[in-house]
């Protein structure tokens, strides 16, 4: 599947946290697809910048700079979004971060609440922009991205998987609340061969795979495809649902 094989001419998509890995692919992808624009967002300008010039596309990708938890900073991309492309049709919530890693009765409370603040605010106040800027009068799509870790517990990573728990949760309540008009859906990647998971599987990379039924770690492509799907007509009667992808890894965990 490619991304042509779904059409959003005409749609502009602002995608959080996309200056590399998921949240890249992601813009791409709706370039791909046709989207009149895409506006990108990231902590640093510098990195933003470069990101653009992989996307190859300049005309059509707007930037903007702040943090993932900052209510003026996700109001400021909406409004970015609108203006360079006329509408804000799809809000992808996808920059995460994960600096608190051991127990949850033991870990750095200050990395816990930057943990649980981007990963679980940030796609809040995210969605809050989107709708009170643009989606409550025109409509539109908002897809998170969580985790399987918020569908399963998993040794050390107890903070940020209790955020993304509470993303998922929170995807459901927003599909009722923002419905008709508003579909909103999260997806729930496994390992995926970027940097903020580079942990859970460098050095042994084929162990973990082989762990997978599918046989491989995820790339972010394989994110990418699924966003489009959620936030494309073909997906216009699913709403509050999770979309696992994740190569099989979940299905295993629950037969261990």
């Amino acid at each position: 599947m490619s991304a042509t094989t779904f059409d959003f001419s005409g749609r502009a998509a602002l995608v959080t946290g996309a200056t590399r890995g998921i949240g890249l692919a992601i813009a791409q992808a709706f370039l791909t697809a046709g989207a009149s624009g895409v506006t990108i967002t990231g902590r640093s300008r510098e990195r933003l910048e470069a990101a653009a010039a992989a996307l190859g596309a300049p005309e059509r990708v707007a930037l903007a700079a702040g943090s993932a938890d900052d209510a003026a900073h996700l109001e400021a991309a909406v409004a970015e979004t609108i203006a360079r492309f006329g509408s804000c049709d799809v809000l992808v919530n996808n920059a995460g971060t994960n600096p608190a890693y051991g127990p949850l009765v033991d870990v750095d409370l200050g990395a816990l609440d930057k943990t649980w603040s981007v990963n679980l605010k940030g796609p809040l106040l995210g969605t809050r922009a989107a709708w009170h800027g643009w989606m409550r009068a025109h409509g539109g799509v908002v897809v998170n991205t969580a985790s399987i870790g918020g569908l399963a517990p998993m040794a050390g990573l107890g903070a940020y998987n209790v955020a993304k728990a509470g993303l998922i949760a929170m995807t459901r309540q927003l599909a009722q609340e923002l419905a008709p008009g508003v579909r909103v859906n999260a997806l729930a990647p496994g390992i995926v061969k970027t940097r903020l998971a580079t942990a859970l599987y460098e050095g042994k990379e084929a162990a973990v795979a082989a762990r997978h039924p599918l046989g491989r770690l995820g790339v972010p492509e394989d994110i990418a495809q699924a966003t489009l799907f959620l936030a494309s007509d073909a997906a216009s009667w699913i709403t509050g649902e999770t979309l696992v992808i994740d190569g099989g890894s979940l299905v295993r965990w629950k037969e261990e």
